[in-house]
């Protein structure tokens, strides 16, 4: 079966064609960037970002078979939610026209499920329970996975995302945008231990997370001392918030791999390609629980693509999947007019 994912939730328009195997094999993952169009504003336009989905997404389909040799699709994969609707709109329309073009059955893929199920595209031989940390800019959640579609949600952000506090630090700190990519150059030349930071809900009894915290101590650092923005200033600041972040989401990680007795812990989303962040959750899972397996996608695979839209979608048509989804709400919920065959 060859498999077409489709993924237009926020600012990447991604197309990518999956061989079914066992193993899968990506054919072609082609992702269209944003980023030089939402930068000047500091964050993502929702209809900055549905026109230019709608621009390229046909050039990024045309690249993909291109590279792909023009395989024969079995079956189209699409993000539904959650994500921006403007975006998530031009994605779904455009897969509905293509499956009734190509008369091909089409399936509706939740974006959270995706970024999790990204971890199969380079290790099909993964242990139950699972526990995946994910990290991006709009999510942050630990999701409990005792079987493949069977999901229980053990936490998340109670404001912002991960990935939206490095957006907003990195802002403060007059370094740009996306945040992500450049606090985490910064942090190589920055002391992470200079700045005395806040770890937001470290010692609370429970799994979930809060960011907007730690982002104002950082404003109020800046502010209340006068620190001035040059060169080392910024470097330590940007590694101090770092760090402090990272304490957070591997200290949640731990404790809920502990208390559920995980054998795997799984890392997603666009700041699973953090190097700190993938190399402090190993050494820490090694130290404290030892039986315990670790995985994370290929840093290519981390951020949005169609690849991990495709590979969901190729464990969903199988008859042991369990049909369940998170528990909770989406930004859109979006009919497809089409149901898989």
């Amino acid at each position: 079966m060859i498999i077409l994912g489709i993924e237009t939730s926020c600012d990447d328009t991604g197309i990518a064609l999956l061989k079914c195997g066992p193993p899968c094999r990506v054919l072609s993952n082609v992702v269209s960037s944003q980023i030089k169009i939402h930068a000047p504003y500091g964050g993502v336009v929702p209809n900055l970002a549905a026109r230019a989905h709608l621009k390229n997404i046909k050039p990024c389909l045309e690249q993909a078979l291109k590279q792909a040799h023009h395989p024969k699709i079995d079956l189209i994969a699409v993000t539904h939610g959650p994500g921006l609707i403007p975006s998530l709109l031009v994605g779904v329309n455009f897969a509905k026209a293509l499956a009734y073009n190509l008369q091909k059955p089409i399936i509706g893929i939740n974006h959270i499920e995706g970024h999790i199920y990204a971890n199969w595209l380079t290790n099909s031989q993964i242990s139950f329970p699972a526990l995946c940390l994910v990290v991006s800019g709009g999510h942050t959640q630990l999701v409990l996975m005792k079987n493949h579609g069977q999901y229980q949600l053990l936490g998340q952000t109670r404001d912002d995302a991960a990935g939206e506090a490095f957006d907003k630090v990195a802002k403060l700190l007059g370094l740009g945008y996306p945040g992500g990519p450049i606090i985490s150059q910064r942090t190589k030349k920055g002391d992470s231990t200079r700045f005395d930071l806040p770890r937001p809900m470290i010692n609370r009894n429970n799994f979930d997370f809060s960011f907007s915290g730690l982002k104002t101590a950082v404003l109020y650092k800046i502010k209340n001392q006068a620190i001035k923005l040059d060169q080392k200033n910024v470097n330590d600041l940007a590694a101090s918030f770092q760090q402090a972040a990272i304490d957070v989401l591997i200290a949640k990680t731990i404790k809920a791999a502990k208390k559920h007795k995980i054998k795997t812990v799984l890392l997603s989303g666009g700041v699973a390609a953090n190097t700190e962040l993938r190399k402090q959750l190993k050494q820490e899972i090694k130290k404290e629980i030892p039986n315990a397996k670790y995985q994370m996608p290929a840093i290519n695979f981390c951020t949005d693509n169609g690849a991990m839209i495709a590979i969901t979608a190729s464990y969903k048509k199988r008859p042991a999947f369990k049909q369940s989804w998170f528990k909770i709400q989406t930004d859109a919920n979006l009919q497809l007019s089409q149901k898989i065959s």
